[in-house]
């Protein structure tokens, strides 16, 4: 069993890493699926994008629930994943100003305003995933 973080331990590997994030939905059939996804930490919520016509968006559409690990790379490795459920905004008015706010984590500072307008379009979902339970651990290898 993955024992848990305090809530300033995992807070703050999700606000440190500029790794994406690895975002866990089921299929219609049941089956898991996961795929990377860009995000920043807002209080208990996950946010990050995702568009109206990808499989996260029908997956998520159908059943709100998802899971997120996020890996510590760097030796001594660790993990935190959040689980709980998905709030999908499909026309957020402050898109543009989270679009950017996402990617200014991983694109250059001089570019993270570009990313934001490439990514703030019609059709993209603004998701939080709230943290309804966090597990994880530091110092795997220590």
């Amino acid at each position: 069993m993955s024992p848990s973080l305090d809530a300033a331990t995992w807070r703050q590997l999700l606000q440190t890493t500029t790794h994406p994030g690895k975002l866990a939905t089921t299929t219609r059939d049941g089956a898991p699926t996961i795929v990377p996804v860009w995000f920043v930490l807002d209080d208990d919520d996950v946010v990050f994008m995702t568009g109206s016509g990808s499989a996260k968006a029908r997956n998520l559409s159908r059943d709100p629930r998802a899971a997120m690990c996020v890996d510590q790379v760097e030796f001594p490795y660790g993990y935190v994943t959040v689980r709980g459920p998905v709030t999908i905004q499909e026309a957020a008015p402050d898109l543009l100003e989270w679009s950017t706010r996402i990617a200014a984590r991983y694109v250059s500072a001089d570019r993270a305003q570009e990313f934001g307008r490439r990514n703030a379009v019609p059709g993209e979902w603004l998701c939080r995933l709230r943290a309804e339970r966090v597990v994880g651990e530091l110092d795997v290898a220590g």
